[in-house]
């Protein structure tokens, strides 16, 4: 287990692993101070960063993809239920599923008619940016 101060550190450090390892997953931990762990084997909550099929999930396509493509075992629109696999995931080549009661799960959000996008987006905007 590596620890870095904050998610992004965490995924730079993933990418830029030499080898790149097969999998890999961040979670916040408290102990001995705040700060982001990488494994390589999920637990529950754990962040996928690296998974089998990750490199293929880019630009757009069918949730149905999504899960023969992927290891994501569901895509589950937030706040609802499991998404339609004919919906479209604008994935902004960025997937981020976490792992939940044995499954690999992608939240997402509805956006244009027909298409969902991933609820952790690359770049989110930051707590209260505008005030």
């Amino acid at each position: 287990m590596t620890s870095y101060p904050d998610v992004a550190a965490a995924e730079h450090g993933i990418a830029t692993s030499d080898p790149a390892p097969a999998a890999a997953y961040t979670l916040m931990a408290r102990s001995p101070r705040p700060h982001v762990a990488v494994v390589t084997e999920p637990s529950e909550g754990a962040r996928a960063v690296r998974y089998p099929g990750v490199d293929a999930l880019t630009g757009s396509l069918p949730v149905s993809e999504v899960l023969s493509l992927s290891a994501i075992n569901r895509v589950e629109i937030l706040g609802g239920g499991d998404a339609d696999p004919a919906l479209i995931l604008d994935t902004g080549d960025f997937v981020r599923p976490r792992w939940r009661a044995d499954a690999l799960v992608l939240t997402v959000m509805p956006a244009t008619p027909g298409h969902v996008v991933p609820f952790e987006t690359r770049d989110p905007t930051p707590c209260c940016a505008v005030h």
